[in-house]
C-alpha cells in the first residue's frame, strides 16, 4: 500500500478482519441480522471508516466494511483503498469494484478446472500452447452460448461443468438422411423444454434453421 501511494497507483485491497474491526461495524451487524430475522433473506450494511494499525502501517487509510448477515451465520468482510469518498462510495466500490475482481477469478477458475486448462504436462511447450488453444476456444463457445443460447433459461448463470453436463453430454438417437440429420432424444430427458429454449434462442440470433426438435 505505501508503495503504490508512493507510485500514485490506486488500490483496493481485502482486508483480514481482526477484533478492532469486527467492534467497528457492530451496530451494522446488528442491524443487518435483524433485518434478516424478520425477512429471512440475506441482509448486508456498510460502514466507511479510518483505520490504522498499531504496528504495521505508517498512516490511516480508508476502510470500508461490510456488515452482512445470511442465515444462520454473520459474514462480514473489510476493504481497504486509496480511492476517496467524495469519488467512490462506499457500497458500490465493494460490491462493483472488489467483487468485480472475484468474479474474474471465478472465471479463471471455470476454464482451469472445468475445461482443463492445466493439462499442460506435455514436454513439448507447442504441445502445452495448443492444449491452452483448445481450452481457450471451448470457454468462448460456451461462454457465447450461455450469453447468447441460454438467456432467459434457467441455465442463464451455469457453470461451463453445468452446460456441458446438462445440455451437451446426453444421449441421442442420430438418422442422416440426404437433406437432414434427425436427433431424437429421449421422451424423459428432464431438460427437454431448456433445450429448445435454448435452440429456439440460437435460431433468433443466427437466423432460421431446422424445426425444433420433439422428443420421442
Amino acid at each position: 500500500m505505501r508503495w503504490c501511494e508512493e507510485n500514485s497507483v490506486d488500490y483496493v485491497l481485502g482486508l483480514p478482519k481482526n477484533e478492532r474491526l469486527s467492534g467497528e461495524i457492530d451496530l451494522q451487524l446488528a442491524l443487518a441480522a435483524a433485518e434478516c430475522e424478520a425477512t429471512g433473506e440475506p441482509a448486508r450494511r456498510f460502514k466507511d471508516f479510518l483505520y490504522q494499525t498499531r504496528t504495521s502501517w505508517s498512516r490511516e487509510r480508508r476502510v470500508i466494511g461490510k456488515a452482512e448477515q445470511l442465515p444462520g451465520r454473520a459474514n462480514p468482510r473489510f476493504i481497504v483503498t486509496s480511492l476517496s469518498a467524495d469519488a467512490h462510495e462506499g457500497r458500490s466500490l465493494y460490491e462493483d469494484v472488489y467483487c468485480a475482481r472475484g468474479d474474474m477469478e471465478n472465471r479463471i477458475k471455470e476454464q482451469q478446472l472445468m475445461l482443463f486448462a492445466d493439462r499442460t504436462s506435455a514436454e513439448d511447450m507447442r504441445a502445452n500452447q495448443i492444449r491452452l488453444y483448445f481450452s481457450s476456444i471451448a470457454y468462448t463457445l460456451l461462454a457465447a452460448l450461455r450469453r447468447i443460447g441460454l438467456a432467459g433459461t434457467s441455465f442463464a448463470k451455469s457453470q461451463c461443468s453445468t452446460i456441458r453436463l446438462k445440455l451437451l453430454k446426453i444421449g441421442a438417437c442420430i438418422r442422416v438422411t440426404a437433406r437432414k440429420i434427425w436427433l431424437a432424444f429421449s421422451q424423459s430427458y428432464p431438460y427437454s423444454a431448456e433445450f429448445e429454449q435454448v435452440l429456439s434462442n440460437l435460431q433468433s440470433a443466427c437466423g432460421p434453421g431446422p424445426p425444433a426438435l420433439a422428443p420421442t
